[in-house]
């Protein structure tokens, strides 16, 4: 097993941060651009990796009241991963993103893995500005 993880302080607070993360029909706005998410019937929903032109049945569940969405492979159970928001003193919040490759075959690679961590994590607060911006706006 092999995993990975990166965290990112975003000026936003953590319940505008987590709304914006768990909306299901935005997630390609900040997920890696080779992943796209289509729901289901939640929390099940069909994960296409473009790296390898397939389709994975996953699982995709948000908690809210803990400000944490998980997911991961149902069938396989080829990898998994959570994202966590905690909210810090200055109003901003860290967001934390972790995931687990159980089986080689869906590891892309240290590298690859920490490009697409850290470009998500950037494109999320990206998604998080425009959206608190067009609020207060």
């Amino acid at each position: 097993m092999t995993e990975y993880e990166r965290s990112r302080t975003m000026p936003a607070q953590p319940e505008h941060v987590f709304d914006q993360a768990a909306q299901v029909d935005q997630l390609d706005a900040w997920l890696p651009h080779a992943l796209h998410v289509h729901a289901e019937d939640p929390p099940a929903v069909t994960v296409h990796a473009d790296r390898t032109d397939e389709d994975t049945s996953a699982l995709l569940r948000a908690r809210r009241e803990q400000m944490r969405l998980e997911w991961g492979t149902r069938e396989q159970g080829g990898y998994a991963g959570w994202l966590q928001v905690a909210g810090l003193d200055s109003g901003a919040s860290e967001v934390t993103v972790h995931l687990s490759f159980f089986d080689d075959d869906h590891d892309p690679g240290e590298q690859a893995v920490a490009e697409a961590l850290e470009s998500s994590l950037r494109r999320l607060e990206e998604q998080v500005r425009l959206r608190v911006d067009n609020a207060g706006g």
